[in-house]
């Protein structure tokens, strides 16, 4: 999918770390449990010893164990709800203190999701979504995107511009639907990051944010 031959997947950073062996990636189990999202946070530790060695687009790449029952009879949002799942059930896991500079609630328009003191995108694609092929994945799919790879890419760059609008334009033409009116860049100040992690296959988009790190002050790990 990445690395077809037309060269026409839409992440151009993606399809350049995988080319040039700069993404790092983990397997982990059934999303549905709690002791998956702790092999993600081991998955998480190990990938932040390296990652500012991997690459200049490097990425964690996570394939998630899916069973046939979740292929067959999970539909788009019965993943988005998984994927927060997943997201509040690793921050759980997490021993370090949320990065002063990262606001703590997600209606900030400079919030990002943050783990062992990274602040990351997160990128999710699952079996259901069928019009957004760019969202499409045979299993599901997450990757940790280090805040600090995007540090040229916004709209505050000359390369960040045209960036954005060679993207935008590959996803018109890779998808069957345009693309949702929640992609922005980072910064922006109609910008949600958390919008953006799990897009829907049409153009809805979630009220609120469904990640309550911060909303409930969480300090103990769940029970396996």
């Amino acid at each position: 999918m990445i690395a077809d031959d037309a060269n026409t997947f839409p992440c151009i950073p993606a399809r350049k770390g995988f080319l040039s062996n700069e993404l790092r990636y983990g397997f982990v189990g059934d999303p549905r449990e709690v002791h998956t999202a702790k092999e993600l946070a081991d998955c998480l530790r190990a990938y932040d010893l390296c990652a500012r060695t991997s690459g200049r687009y490097t990425s964690l790449a996570i394939f998630f164990e899916t069973p046939e029952e979740l292929l067959k009879g999970f539909e788009v949002e019965d993943y988005r709800q998984l994927f927060w799942s997943v997201l509040n059930n690793l921050t759980t896991f997490d021993d370090k203190d949320w990065p002063a500079d990262i606001p703590s609630d997600p209606s900030n328009h400079q919030w990002e999701f943050c783990f062992n003191g990274e602040p990351y995108f997160v990128f999710c694609a699952t079996p259901a979504h069928q019009l957004r092929k760019s969202r499409y994945f045979p299993t599901l799919f997450m990757a940790f995107q280090p805040r600090w790879v995007f540090a040229d890419m916004n709209d505050t760059t000359v390369f960040g511009r045209k960036l954005k609008k060679l993207i935008r334009k590959r996803i018109d033409a890779y998808d069957a639907i345009p693309g949702h009116p929640d992609l922005k860049w980072y910064g922006q100040a109609d910008n949600y990051e958390w919008q953006q992690y799990f897009i829907s296959d049409d153009d809805h988009s979630p009220a609120s944010c469904p990640f309550f790190k911060m909303q409930l002050d969480l300090k103990f790990p769940p029970q396996e």
